[in-house]
Protein backbone atom coordinates (compact mmCIF):
# COMPACT_ATOMS: atom_id res chain seq x y z
CA UNK A 1 0.00 0.00 0.00
CA UNK A 2 2.88 2.57 0.74
CA UNK A 3 4.87 2.18 -2.45
CA UNK A 4 1.33 2.55 -4.17
CA UNK A 5 0.86 5.59 -2.55
CA UNK A 6 4.26 6.70 -3.23
CA UNK A 7 4.16 6.24 -6.84
CA UNK A 8 0.55 8.03 -6.33
CA UNK A 9 2.44 11.19 -5.36
CA UNK A 10 5.49 10.82 -8.47
CA UNK A 11 3.24 10.70 -10.94
CA UNK A 12 1.50 14.16 -10.93
CA UNK A 13 4.64 15.94 -11.48
CA UNK A 14 4.55 14.31 -15.05
CA UNK A 15 7.50 11.57 -14.92
CA UNK A 16 6.96 9.83 -17.63
CA UNK A 17 5.79 6.08 -16.51
CA UNK A 18 5.19 6.93 -13.38
CA UNK A 19 1.47 6.54 -12.10
CA UNK A 20 -1.92 8.52 -12.10
CA UNK A 21 -5.17 7.56 -11.00
CA UNK A 22 -5.85 5.33 -13.61
CA UNK A 23 -2.49 3.67 -13.23
CA UNK A 24 -3.60 3.48 -9.87
CA UNK A 25 -7.28 1.63 -10.73
CA UNK A 26 -5.95 -0.59 -13.83
CA UNK A 27 -3.56 -1.88 -11.55
CA UNK A 28 -6.26 -2.68 -8.47
CA UNK A 29 -5.96 -6.43 -7.68
CA UNK A 30 -10.10 -5.99 -7.32
CA UNK A 31 -9.40 -5.29 -11.15
CA UNK A 32 -11.12 -1.49 -11.56
CA UNK A 33 -9.82 -0.28 -14.89
CA UNK A 34 -10.35 3.06 -15.95
CA UNK A 35 -13.31 3.38 -18.58
CA UNK A 36 -13.38 6.80 -18.65
CA UNK A 37 -10.82 9.51 -18.31
CA UNK A 38 -11.47 13.26 -18.37
CA UNK A 39 -9.59 16.42 -17.35
CA UNK A 40 -8.97 20.06 -18.09
CA UNK A 41 -6.33 19.75 -15.38
CA UNK A 42 -3.97 17.17 -16.00
CA UNK A 43 -2.90 13.68 -17.76
CA UNK A 44 -4.79 10.95 -15.47
CA UNK A 45 -2.65 8.10 -16.72
CA UNK A 46 1.60 8.58 -16.11
CA UNK A 47 1.96 8.34 -19.69
CA UNK A 48 -0.65 9.70 -21.38
CA UNK A 49 0.65 12.82 -23.67
CA UNK A 50 -2.95 13.09 -26.34
CA UNK A 51 -5.44 16.26 -25.89
CA UNK A 52 -7.54 16.77 -22.72
CA UNK A 53 -9.86 18.81 -24.13
CA UNK A 54 -10.86 21.35 -27.25
CA UNK A 55 -11.21 25.06 -27.45
CA UNK A 56 -13.41 26.90 -29.62
CA UNK A 57 -12.37 30.19 -30.77
CA UNK A 58 -15.48 33.27 -31.43
CA UNK A 59 -13.55 35.38 -33.64
CA UNK A 60 -13.23 32.58 -36.40
CA UNK A 61 -15.06 29.81 -35.27
CA UNK A 62 -11.58 27.77 -35.32
CA UNK A 63 -11.52 24.68 -33.00
CA UNK A 64 -7.87 23.78 -31.30
CA UNK A 65 -6.80 20.80 -29.17
CA UNK A 66 -4.80 21.62 -25.36
CA UNK A 67 -2.96 18.89 -24.20
CA UNK A 68 -0.46 18.22 -21.56
CA UNK A 69 2.93 19.87 -21.12
CA UNK A 70 4.93 16.62 -20.71
CA UNK A 71 3.51 12.72 -20.68
CA UNK A 72 1.63 12.33 -17.79
CA UNK A 73 1.73 15.85 -16.44
CA UNK A 74 -0.66 19.79 -16.91
CA UNK A 75 -2.80 21.04 -19.20
CA UNK A 76 -0.73 23.40 -21.52
CA UNK A 77 -2.54 26.16 -20.95
CA UNK A 78 -0.13 28.73 -22.75
CA UNK A 79 -0.72 27.00 -26.05
CA UNK A 80 -4.43 28.16 -24.86
CA UNK A 81 -4.12 31.39 -24.33
CA UNK A 82 -1.81 32.02 -27.39
CA UNK A 83 -4.75 30.74 -29.75
CA UNK A 84 -7.67 32.23 -27.57
CA UNK A 85 -5.54 35.31 -27.79
CA UNK A 86 -8.46 38.46 -26.77
CA UNK A 87 -11.30 36.50 -28.82
CA UNK A 88 -14.00 34.44 -26.54
CA UNK A 89 -13.29 30.73 -26.32
CA UNK A 90 -15.09 28.11 -25.23
CA UNK A 91 -14.75 24.50 -24.36
CA UNK A 92 -15.87 22.37 -27.59
CA UNK A 93 -14.98 18.96 -26.69
CA UNK A 94 -13.76 17.15 -23.56
CA UNK A 95 -11.38 14.43 -24.33
CA UNK A 96 -11.59 10.86 -22.79
CA UNK A 97 -7.86 9.43 -21.61
CA UNK A 98 -8.82 6.17 -21.98
CA UNK A 99 -8.61 3.81 -25.32
CA UNK A 100 -12.65 3.81 -25.14
CA UNK A 101 -12.82 7.46 -26.88
CA UNK A 102 -15.96 8.35 -24.74
CA UNK A 103 -14.97 11.87 -25.45
CA UNK A 104 -17.98 14.26 -23.79
CA UNK A 105 -19.52 16.63 -26.49
CA UNK A 106 -22.15 19.64 -25.87
CA UNK A 107 -25.56 18.25 -24.40
CA UNK A 108 -28.16 17.70 -26.81
CA UNK A 109 -31.71 18.36 -26.05
CA UNK A 110 -33.67 16.24 -23.46
CA UNK A 111 -36.72 15.71 -21.64
CA UNK A 112 -36.16 18.61 -18.47
CA UNK A 113 -34.27 20.65 -21.32
CA UNK A 114 -35.68 20.53 -24.93
CA UNK A 115 -32.44 22.67 -26.43
CA UNK A 116 -28.61 22.10 -26.87
CA UNK A 117 -26.79 23.16 -23.91
CA UNK A 118 -24.42 25.76 -23.80
CA UNK A 119 -19.94 25.20 -23.61
CA UNK A 120 -18.58 26.99 -20.63
CA UNK A 121 -16.60 29.55 -21.27
CA UNK A 122 -12.94 28.37 -21.81
CA UNK A 123 -11.27 31.43 -20.02
CA UNK A 124 -13.57 31.94 -16.94
CA UNK A 125 -11.58 29.88 -14.18
CA UNK A 126 -7.71 29.67 -14.46
CA UNK A 127 -6.16 27.98 -11.23
CA UNK A 128 -3.09 27.03 -10.02
CA UNK A 129 -2.29 22.97 -10.07
CA UNK A 130 1.01 22.11 -8.85
CA UNK A 131 3.02 24.86 -9.75
CA UNK A 132 1.10 25.40 -13.25
CA UNK A 133 -1.62 27.65 -14.30
CA UNK A 134 -4.90 25.65 -15.94
CA UNK A 135 -8.22 26.42 -16.68
CA UNK A 136 -11.37 24.78 -15.32
CA UNK A 137 -14.90 23.86 -16.76
CA UNK A 138 -16.82 26.24 -14.80
CA UNK A 139 -20.67 25.96 -15.32
CA UNK A 140 -22.62 29.01 -15.07
CA UNK A 141 -26.31 27.08 -15.91
CA UNK A 142 -27.43 26.11 -19.27
CA UNK A 143 -24.43 24.18 -19.56
CA UNK A 144 -23.68 20.72 -20.02
CA UNK A 145 -21.23 17.78 -21.77
CA UNK A 146 -22.61 14.61 -22.58
CA UNK A 147 -21.77 11.34 -24.83
CA UNK A 148 -24.10 8.83 -25.13
CA UNK A 149 -22.47 6.37 -27.52
CA UNK A 150 -20.00 5.04 -25.04
CA UNK A 151 -17.74 1.69 -24.76
CA UNK A 152 -17.13 -0.18 -21.22
CA UNK A 153 -19.58 2.10 -19.10
CA UNK A 154 -21.60 -0.22 -16.77
CA UNK A 155 -24.97 -0.96 -17.79
CA UNK A 156 -27.89 -3.00 -15.89
CA UNK A 157 -26.89 -3.93 -12.59
CA UNK A 158 -23.14 -3.78 -13.18
CA UNK A 159 -20.46 -2.36 -10.68
CA UNK A 160 -18.61 0.75 -11.22
CA UNK A 161 -17.04 3.56 -9.25
CA UNK A 162 -16.53 7.54 -10.30
CA UNK A 163 -14.84 10.51 -8.63
CA UNK A 164 -14.76 13.91 -9.24
CA UNK A 165 -12.95 17.07 -8.67
CA UNK A 166 -15.22 19.95 -7.95
CA UNK A 167 -14.98 23.32 -6.07
CA UNK A 168 -16.31 23.82 -2.48
CA UNK A 169 -17.42 27.46 -3.02
CA UNK A 170 -19.02 27.14 -6.58
CA UNK A 171 -22.74 25.58 -6.39
CA UNK A 172 -26.49 26.20 -5.97
CA UNK A 173 -29.33 24.02 -4.97
CA UNK A 174 -30.68 23.32 -8.57
CA UNK A 175 -30.65 20.28 -10.87
CA UNK A 176 -28.08 18.81 -11.43
CA UNK A 177 -24.16 19.26 -11.11
CA UNK A 178 -23.30 15.91 -12.17
CA UNK A 179 -20.53 13.07 -13.67
CA UNK A 180 -21.34 9.70 -13.87
CA UNK A 181 -23.43 7.58 -16.02
CA UNK A 182 -27.03 8.26 -16.98
CA UNK A 183 -29.89 7.53 -19.57
CA UNK A 184 -28.72 6.84 -23.43
CA UNK A 185 -32.16 8.76 -24.12
CA UNK A 186 -31.54 11.96 -22.48
CA UNK A 187 -34.63 11.32 -20.68
CA UNK A 188 -36.12 10.19 -17.16
CA UNK A 189 -36.52 6.55 -17.41
CA UNK A 190 -36.93 6.10 -14.02
CA UNK A 191 -35.37 5.26 -10.87
CA UNK A 192 -32.09 3.37 -11.02
CA UNK A 193 -31.44 4.24 -14.72
CA UNK A 194 -28.28 6.68 -13.83
CA UNK A 195 -25.49 7.18 -11.11
CA UNK A 196 -23.62 9.48 -11.16
CA UNK A 197 -21.83 11.94 -8.39
CA UNK A 198 -23.84 15.06 -7.62
CA UNK A 199 -22.20 17.91 -5.73
CA UNK A 200 -24.50 20.69 -4.60
CA UNK A 201 -27.00 21.89 -1.53
CA UNK A 202 -30.16 20.88 -3.76
CA UNK A 203 -33.23 19.94 -1.27
CA UNK A 204 -36.94 19.34 -1.62
CA UNK A 205 -37.87 17.15 -3.86
CA UNK A 206 -34.57 16.38 -5.19
CA UNK A 207 -33.73 15.47 -1.67
CA UNK A 208 -32.60 15.22 1.66
CA UNK A 209 -32.69 18.06 4.71
CA UNK A 210 -29.49 17.15 5.79
CA UNK A 211 -26.94 18.18 8.06
CA UNK A 212 -27.06 22.21 8.10
CA UNK A 213 -27.37 24.37 4.50
CA UNK A 214 -25.01 22.28 2.34
CA UNK A 215 -23.40 21.32 -0.02
CA UNK A 216 -23.00 17.84 0.02
CA UNK A 217 -21.70 15.14 -1.76
CA UNK A 218 -24.36 12.73 -3.12
CA UNK A 219 -25.28 10.05 -5.91
CA UNK A 220 -28.30 10.90 -8.57
CA UNK A 221 -29.52 7.55 -9.26
CA UNK A 222 -32.75 9.47 -11.12
CA UNK A 223 -35.94 11.08 -9.41
CA UNK A 224 -34.16 11.58 -6.12
CA UNK A 225 -30.49 12.48 -4.80
CA UNK A 226 -29.36 10.29 -2.43
CA UNK A 227 -27.30 10.70 0.41
CA UNK A 228 -28.35 7.60 2.03
CA UNK A 229 -30.92 5.19 1.76
CA UNK A 230 -33.28 6.77 2.39
CA UNK A 231 -34.25 10.72 1.18
CA UNK A 232 -33.50 12.44 4.79
CA UNK A 233 -29.77 11.65 5.82
CA UNK A 234 -27.52 13.12 8.22
CA UNK A 235 -24.69 13.89 5.62
CA UNK A 236 -22.68 17.20 7.31
CA UNK A 237 -21.84 19.72 4.55
CA UNK A 238 -18.38 20.21 3.09
CA UNK A 239 -16.44 23.17 3.30
CA UNK A 240 -13.32 22.65 1.58
CA UNK A 241 -11.89 24.81 -1.26
CA UNK A 242 -11.31 21.69 -3.32
CA UNK A 243 -12.79 18.62 -3.43
CA UNK A 244 -13.05 15.04 -4.37
CA UNK A 245 -16.56 13.46 -4.63
CA UNK A 246 -16.93 9.86 -5.18
CA UNK A 247 -19.54 7.50 -5.60
CA UNK A 248 -19.51 3.39 -5.93
CA UNK A 249 -22.11 0.73 -6.87
CA UNK A 250 -21.64 -2.73 -6.26
CA UNK A 251 -23.91 -5.36 -7.84
CA UNK A 252 -26.71 -6.26 -6.16
CA UNK A 253 -26.15 -9.35 -4.53
CA UNK A 254 -29.84 -9.17 -2.39
CA UNK A 255 -33.08 -7.21 -3.02
CA UNK A 256 -31.10 -3.98 -0.63
CA UNK A 257 -27.81 -3.28 -2.95
CA UNK A 258 -24.99 -2.18 -2.08
CA UNK A 259 -23.02 1.36 -2.45
CA UNK A 260 -21.09 3.95 -1.11
CA UNK A 261 -20.09 7.74 -1.17
CA UNK A 262 -16.68 9.10 0.18
CA UNK A 263 -15.44 12.64 0.12
CA UNK A 264 -12.52 14.76 1.39
CA UNK A 265 -10.63 17.81 0.81
CA UNK A 266 -8.66 17.65 -2.75
CA UNK A 267 -5.44 19.05 -0.87
CA UNK A 268 -5.13 17.31 2.09
CA UNK A 269 -5.88 14.55 4.49
CA UNK A 270 -7.89 11.00 3.81
CA UNK A 271 -11.58 10.28 2.35
CA UNK A 272 -14.29 10.53 4.86
CA UNK A 273 -17.16 7.71 4.24
CA UNK A 274 -20.62 9.31 4.02
CA UNK A 275 -22.51 5.73 2.76
CA UNK A 276 -21.91 2.64 2.82
CA UNK A 277 -24.66 0.68 2.93
CA UNK A 278 -27.91 -0.13 1.25
CA UNK A 279 -29.86 1.20 -1.85
CA UNK A 280 -32.91 2.84 -1.45
CA UNK A 281 -36.31 0.90 -1.92
CA UNK A 282 -36.82 0.46 -5.88
CA UNK A 283 -33.19 0.66 -6.59
CA UNK A 284 -32.18 -2.89 -6.29
CA UNK A 285 -31.23 -4.02 -9.32
CA UNK A 286 -29.66 -1.23 -11.02
CA UNK A 287 -30.84 -0.63 -14.55
CA UNK A 288 -28.08 1.83 -15.69
CA UNK A 289 -27.64 2.34 -19.26
CA UNK A 290 -24.12 4.19 -19.75
CA UNK A 291 -24.34 7.19 -20.92
CA UNK A 292 -21.64 9.52 -19.36
CA UNK A 293 -23.25 13.05 -18.53
CA UNK A 294 -21.52 16.47 -17.23
CA UNK A 295 -23.21 19.66 -15.05
CA UNK A 296 -26.44 18.26 -15.94
CA UNK A 297 -28.82 15.47 -14.83
CA UNK A 298 -30.01 12.47 -16.57
CA UNK A 299 -32.72 14.12 -18.63
CA UNK A 300 -30.58 17.56 -19.81
CA UNK A 301 -31.57 19.18 -15.93
CA UNK A 302 -29.34 21.62 -16.80
CA UNK A 303 -30.10 24.62 -14.17
CA UNK A 304 -27.37 24.17 -11.86
CA UNK A 305 -23.91 25.41 -11.51
CA UNK A 306 -20.48 24.15 -10.24
CA UNK A 307 -16.97 23.83 -11.13
CA UNK A 308 -15.38 20.26 -12.82
CA UNK A 309 -11.35 19.84 -12.95
CA UNK A 310 -10.91 15.93 -13.15
CA UNK A 311 -12.93 13.15 -13.24
CA UNK A 312 -12.67 8.68 -13.65
CA UNK A 313 -15.00 6.35 -14.03
CA UNK A 314 -14.16 2.59 -14.19
CA UNK A 315 -15.31 -1.15 -14.36
CA UNK A 316 -16.37 -2.75 -11.08
CA UNK A 317 -15.79 -1.68 -7.43
CA UNK A 318 -12.68 0.12 -6.29
CA UNK A 319 -11.40 -1.20 -2.84
CA UNK A 320 -11.03 1.10 0.30
CA UNK A 321 -6.87 0.54 -0.51
CA UNK A 322 -7.23 2.04 -4.00
CA UNK A 323 -9.89 4.66 -3.00
CA UNK A 324 -6.98 6.03 -0.72
CA UNK A 325 -4.35 5.63 -3.56
CA UNK A 326 -6.03 7.99 -6.02
CA UNK A 327 -7.03 10.26 -2.44
CA UNK A 328 -3.25 10.62 -2.37
CA UNK A 329 -2.69 11.01 -6.15
CA UNK A 330 -4.87 13.79 -6.54
CA UNK A 331 -3.67 15.71 -2.77
CA UNK A 332 -0.17 15.25 -3.93
CA UNK A 333 -1.44 17.39 -7.61
CA UNK A 334 -1.35 19.99 -5.77
CA UNK A 335 -4.64 22.19 -6.39
CA UNK A 336 -4.33 25.93 -5.62
CA UNK A 337 -0.26 25.76 -5.34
Amino acid sequence: MLSKIILAVIGVHGVHGAQGPCDIYDAAPEHTPCVAAHSTVRALYGAYDGPLYQVRRASDNTTKDIGVVAPGGFAHSQAQDAFCGSSACVVSQLYDQTTNKNHLHIGGPGGAHHETDSPCNATKEKVMVGGHPVYSLYFEGGMGYRQDLTKGIATGDEAESMYMVTSGTHYNDRCCFDYGNAETDNTDDGAGTMEAVYFGNAKGGLNHGGAGKGPWIMADMENALWGADVVVSNEPSIHHEFVTAMVKGDVSRDAKGHWAIKGGDAQKGPLKVYWDGARAKGYAPMKKQGAIILGIGGDNSDSAIGTFYEGVMTSGYSSDATDAAVQANIVAAGYGQ
